[in-house]
């Protein structure tokens, strides 16, 4: 059972993850890690959490301050070898009681249509289609999805 670990944007492990997605976005929507940089870049966020089986980091997220009401998902990733147990789940589940607790009552996320496992966890989860916002409002890719939590 993976143990989630409250941390922040400094960890290590969650830098290394990130990284990871980034390849992997990469070769999802045939891009360069340079084409979205400014948009994935996250510092200084106090709201991240990783998950580690046996010490090693498998699994990360984190959200951020949207407006007074609502946060945002974002750099959720979960290595491919430890896909399919559940642990995308609980690490939302953790993200959001996170949320919750300091006040938020909504969280909004964006995702793209190249990632359809994604899409089909957090509708399986409570989240429904919303408005684009964010860095690409006209980005036909993006699928934007909210829930009350």
């Amino acid at each position: 059972m993976p143990e989630y670990i409250r941390t922040t944007s400094d960890n290590p492990d969650f830098q290394h993850l990130t990284s990871e997605l980034d390849d992997e976005l990469c070769r999802i929507y045939n891009t360069k890690k340079e084409d979205y940089e400014e948009y994935n870049r996250i510092t200084g966020l106090p709201t991240v959490v990783v998950a580690y089986e046996n010490g090693v980091a498998i699994a990360c997220g984190c959200f951020k301050q949207f407006d007074a009401g609502r946060i945002e998902l974002k750099r959720m990733y979960v290595k491919p070898e430890f896909r399919g147990k559940g642990i995308a789940s609980v690490m939302v589940a953790e993200l959001e009681n996170w949320a919750k607790q300091l006040g938020y009552g909504t969280a909004i996320l964006e995702t793209g249509i190249g990632q359809p496992e994604a899409i089909a966890l957090y509708r399986k989860l409570g989240y429904n289609d919303i408005p684009h916002f964010g860095e690409f409002p006209e980005e036909s890719r993006s699928v934007c999805l909210g829930k009350k939590i």
